[in-house]
């Protein structure tokens, strides 16, 4: 008998037939933009008819996918999906966070969406970790990849309830050193773009086979062995399917989206394959209006079929372990194979001479003016911490347990159990203010500062805030004014904007007034 798809024949087993897998990942993220004095959302004006770009993405791409229509031919809802439950997906801690006060419905949806999927996908569930500002990890120390790993597990175990499998990297960034971290706290794998791949082979006594973007099989998972002697699996996803949901309109027609990740099967396999893709989530209703119910139509066709099966990256790991390695490109990401300079990484073409005059790039001088900032911070939390604390950066490693649960009892006990002798009020109130200087310096190496064109985004303005701020706790504690050089080192950063000429210039205009206006608010 013939099946919806034509290859249920007489004969064809439904192992044979089950051999094909889909999975679609969603990176759900927006950046931090609470202000670090009030930690309040600001209106943002670029948003309207909305107070704030949180609230409008909601509007448009998280609500709807939490409960997308499926129209029926006679355009009316034939059944609302939850898109969250059939999707592997990651949300950034700091929007779950924002979602929870200013959305809790949706947030709700979110998290009863990953109860529900881990019935449908064999105790796995369809959410895993990020981490947890969505620094760029290979270009952050040693002590801040670690913070973000852990914070980013607590803060996912806090809402979800259980321990991810695994964590998105932000912007895919990766390098070795990151995946010892994410192996070291059980991260079964890491969702990577194909063009990060270097070299693969089938088993330690087989030669290793360069790769690029277009011979990598990103239908298979394969294994990263560590110098530690650790390992981690990988899935490289699948970049043209990605591509063309992000650029090329595949979200415009559900049918589309369906035979697109069809025709990515190979025509015959001995093996299982996994069709996957990987994506900002917000393509599905932001950057692309209605593409929630391209994707809720895509899943829901895609469950009907006999031939294949929706499926998480945690299940069919654990179904099909890895039977090939893959040695990736260090310092890679999404948008290149082989340094990070999008966010900052000093390589041979960060500065060139043009008419006699070296010309830096602003991204490189913005990440160097936040590395000596962020070191001279370093050195005024341990200094001070090491008077209340044997271990000062794993007290930060523990902070996340504060900001989890903030209550003035929670946060008492939090720091007499770190504490090497009873402390008083006062010197819980100065630690909670050092750990806090450190949440801003971490907060201030957000990627979104280095994404866009120019240094005078808001997103760049929003990272000199968060340095401010730790600037503004340093002062108060020790009486050290860091301030004239971090603005003298941002002089380098120079702007293409018509109104100023460096990131000195726009951290005075728009730095200055905002501390001055905390100052009469504070006063009063």
């Amino acid at each position: 008998m013939k099946g919806t798809c034509g290859c249920e024949k007489k004969g064809v087993s439904r192992l044979n037939r089950m051999e094909k897998f889909i999975c679609i990942h969603g990176h759900f993220y927006q950046p931090p933009r609470e202000d670090p004095w009030s930690g309040v959302v600001e209106e943002q004006p670029s948003a309207q008819p909305f107070h704030d770009w949180n609230e409008r993405i909601t509007k448009e791409c998280y609500a709807p996918n939490a409960r997308s229509p499926i129209l029926g031919a006679d355009q009316q809802s034939e059944i609302i999906l939850n898109n969250y439950a059939k999707i592997n997906f990651n949300f950034g801690p700091s929007l779950l966070n924002w979602m929870q006060e200013a959305a809790g419905d949706i947030y709700q949806d979110i998290l009863d969406a990953d109860r529900l999927s881990q019935q449908q996908f064999s105790g796995h569930g369809a959410a895993i970790a990020q981490g947890y500002n969505h620094m760029i990890l290979p270009l952050a120390n040693p002590r801040d990849q670690r913070t973000q790993v852990i914070w980013g597990i607590k803060d996912f175990e806090h809402r979800f309830h259980r321990y991810p499998e695994a964590m998105w990297l932000p912007e895919t960034a990766v390098d070795i050193l990151t995946l010892e971290v994410l192996a070291e706290f059980g991260m079964g794998y890491v969702i990577l773009a194909p063009v990060q791949a270097q070299s693969v082979r089938r088993g330690f006594l087989r030669k290793w086979k360069s790769v690029t973007k277009d011979t990598l099989d990103t239908r298979q998972p394969y294994r990263c062995h560590l110098p530690s002697g650790k390992k981690i699996a990988v899935f490289f996803y699948d970049g043209g399917i990605a591509s063309d949901i992000a650029f090329h309109g595949l979200l415009h027609n559900g049918e589309d989206f369906v035979q697109r990740l069809l025709r990515a099967f190979p025509s015959a396999s001995q093996q299982a394959r996994l069709v996957h893709v990987a994506t900002d989530g917000e393509s599905y209703g932001h950057h692309h209006p209605f593409g929630n119910m391209a994707l809720s139509y895509c899943l829901r066709n895609l469950e009907k079929r006999a031939d294949l099966r929706l499926i998480v990256y945690g299940e069919f790991l654990e179904r099909f372990p890895p039977t090939r390695e893959v040695r990736i490109h260090e310092n890679s990401a999404w948008s290149c194979d082989d340094h990070l300079a999008r966010w900052g990484q000093r390589t041979k073409l960060s500065a060139s001479v043009a008419e006699g005059e070296v010309k830096n790039d602003w991204r490189v001088c913005f990440k160097e003016a936040l590395d000596r900032l962020r070191d001279e911070l370093a050195g005024i939390y341990e200094q001070d911490m090491r008077k209340f604390f044997a271990s000062p950066w794993e007290v930060r490693d523990g902070y996340i347990e504060v900001l989890l649960n903030p209550s003035k009892e929670s946060t008492k006990e939090f720091f007499q159990k770190q504490a090497k002798a009873v402390l008083s009020d006062e010197h819980v109130q100065r630690s909670r203010l050092l750990l806090e200087m450190q949440r801003m310096a971490m907060l201030m190496f957000t990627s979104c500062g280095w994404f866009f064109e120019d240094i005078s985004r808001i997103e760049s303005i929003q990272v000199m805030k968060y340095a401010a701020r730790a600037i503004e706790i340093a002062k108060e504690l020790t009486g050290r004014d860091l301030e004239p050089d971090f603005l003298s080192s941002l002089e380098l950063a120079a702007s293409s904007s018509k109104n100023y000429k460096n990131g000195a210039e726009i951290y005075k205009e728009f730095i200055f007034s905002r501390k001055a206006q905390q100052q009469i608010i504070q006063s009063g």
